[in-house]
């Protein structure tokens, strides 16, 4: 994971570093409690810009790489974050897991540019009361870990996504499956005629096309957050993306993309073929089918980088680590926890005496 300085915003009243509240959608100290306007108006009209995929493939121009300003990158030799920092900061522990075994670590080529993002609206402490709440619904969790529910390491971050659009067609050809039913005669165990109903299938060749459009197909490039976790508080309402502006990230931890744009365009194409067979399949009339080809193929292939906000718990137990993810746009919750093996141990003791009990009064 690349954590990359920010753009920092003075409050006018203390001098001091202002951040973004979700809950005041503005500038807010965090010290003297000042809240102040941006500089200029965010870009809030959505002309948020597609670029086509093609053409970058073959050639980016430098301005759209880069982050404009002198830093040094880390590189954590524990988790294998890649931290992006102002020049003068002096890095000691990674940004995400803690360690203290960080690098330098140069990068061959600038990176592509965030253009677009969706800004933090659910808060700190609705994120700390879910977190809780949901801690203190995990019956297998350790006591010890939900009364600590560890909402005091909650911690926000842009993380960097690739969106990419396509309008695909698809031509396919199929056997159709009808199913019909014949009258079976048998002789059954005391030797007697019997008939019963058999299910037949009658295949018949089939085809047909498909047109469909893709749109804002989401390939997360993080690194540090895991992408199981993450695929369970999407989507995001890509809908609402708004232009780059610096006061919608103040004060936040934000990544730098790992997954470069070749990678996460094939892993696109992947997805899209993926789906594109499910959709022909299902467009196959009869009660089944087997042998489904599918000839696709994508064109108006466009693609985004964007920044998407997660609120994020990492922490260890025994010798594992853990992560909760909310999603900082709609809220929605996905995490892992320890299970704590005495109550696995007891609750099994307690199933095998039910059964017992239940098998001695059927006797």
């Amino acid at each position: 994971m690349e954590t990359v300085a920010r753009e920092k915003f003075a409050c006018p009243a203390c001098g001091a570093e202002a951040v973004w509240n979700p809950a005041k959608r503005a500038l807010v100290c965090p010290y003297c409690g000042t809240t102040s306007p941006m500089d200029k108006p965010p870009d809030s009209t959505g002309t948020v810009q597609e670029h086509d995929l093609v053409t970058a493939l073959r050639s980016l121009p430098d301005e759209k790489r880069g982050w404009k300003s002198d830093k040094i990158s880390v590189k954590c030799q524990s988790c294998q974050a890649i931290s992006v920092l102002d020049a003068s900061r002096v890095a000691q522990r990674c940004e995400f897991c803690g360690s203290a075994q960080i690098v330098p670590y140069e990068q061959v080529k600038p990176p592509i540019s965030p253009e677009s993002l969706l800004p933090f609206t659910v808060d700190q402490t609705k994120v700390r009361e879910c977190l809780r709440q949901w801690y203190g619904s995990r019956w297998f969790a350790p006591n010890r870990l939900k009364s600590g529910a560890m909402t005091d390491t909650v911690r926000g971050a842009y993380l960097p996504y690739w969106t990419f659009d396509a309008r695909a067609h698809a031509d396919w050809t199929a056997e159709s499956g009808y199913h019909y039913y014949e009258t079976e005669t048998y002789r059954d165990s005391n030797g007697n005629m019997q008939t019963r109903q058999v299910q037949r299938t009658r295949w018949v060749p089939s085809s047909g096309s498909l047109d469909h459009f893709f749109d804002d197909e989401l390939v997360c490039a993080s690194r540090g957050i895991q992408g199981n976790l993450l695929r369970q508080i999407e989507p995001f309402p890509t809908k609402a993306l708004i232009g780059y502006d610096p006061s919608y990230v103040a004060g936040w931890v934000v990544e730098q993309y790992q997954l470069d744009l070749i990678g996460a365009a094939q892993q696109s194409r992947e997805r899209m073929e993926q789906e594109t067979y499910s959709m022909c399949g299902s467009q196959v009339p009869g009660d089944t089918h087997r042998n489904l080809q599918v000839h696709s193929s994508f064109t108006n292939q466009t693609f985004k980088h964007v920044l998407l906000p997660v609120w994020f718990v990492s922490y260890n137990y025994g010798a594992r680590a853990f992560q909760v993810l909310v999603n900082g746009v709609t809220g929605e919750l996905a995490g892992e926890y320890p299970k704590s093996f005495w109550k696995i141990f007891f609750l099994v003791v307690f199933l095998l005496i039910i059964a017992g009990i239940i098998y001695l009064a059927s006797k």
